[in-house]
């Protein structure tokens, strides 16, 4: 018997004064008030009443401190699954804005599709799609949470809506701390929920790829 549900969570806020696009640089920790948005987050897991199973994150530092009240309320150690991680990017630790003003860097933007400036949407589709059906064989019932980064949960949500991938990531439905959660009926996944319980109001959210 698989799991029950399968609940993709965003980290919280990422303490990151200079506002660059930060992608897999390491040293990029959650702010105070990125800790209490993953606390938030893991609040409102545990008061829908599941039992949670496992408990999987990227192997970055933000995503593992934001596993941590998930380990705090569930009892479970995060299980690190690299298949989560955010995608690469060309423009990671620099200044999104000063960046795309420098012509030397257009090239990189010749097809918004694939995306030309950093790791293909469908390999971040495949790898997220491998590490939750794993996720989701292994358990006995109960809930999975996997603690992620904005990008991989919503390419993983249009994948499994059926709509394009290419996107245009000002407009990602997928706040810090959010909730996305899915059922898998027979070979299909299907998207049950989406909640965003934690409170974002003046939140700095300019480091995702």
């Amino acid at each position: 018997m698989p799991a029950d549900r399968l609940h993709l969570v965003r980290h919280g806020e990422v303490h990151n004064p200079q506002r660059v696009l930060y992608g897999r640089l390491p040293n990029f920790r959650l702010s105070e008030d990125g800790r209490r948005m993953a606390a938030a987050a893991a609040e409102y897991v545990q008061d829908l009443g599941r039992p949670v199973a496992a408990l999987y994150a990227s192997p970055l530092q933000r995503t593992r401190e934001s596993s941590e009240p998930f380990t705090a309320a569930f009892g479970l150690d995060a299980i690190i699954d690299e298949r989560v991680i955010e995608p690469t990017n060309v423009f990671e630790g620099k200044r999104m804005r000063r960046a795309l003003a420098n012509p030397a860097n257009w090239r990189y933007l010749s097809d918004p599709s694939i995306p030309s400036w950093g790791e293909p949407y469908l390999e971040v589709v495949q790898r997220m799609d491998a590490a939750m059906r794993d996720a989701w064989g292994q358990e006995d019932g109960g809930d999975v949470v996997i603690v992620s980064h904005q990008l991989p949960i919503w390419i993983t949500h249009l994948a499994v809506a059926g709509q394009p991938l290419r996107h245009d990531p000002r407009k990602r439905r997928c706040a810090l701390s959010s909730v996305t959660s899915f059922e898998r009926h027979g070979d299909e996944w299907t998207e049950v929920d989406y909640a965003e319980p934690a409170t974002t109001a003046g939140s700095i959210d300019v480091g995702a790829v």
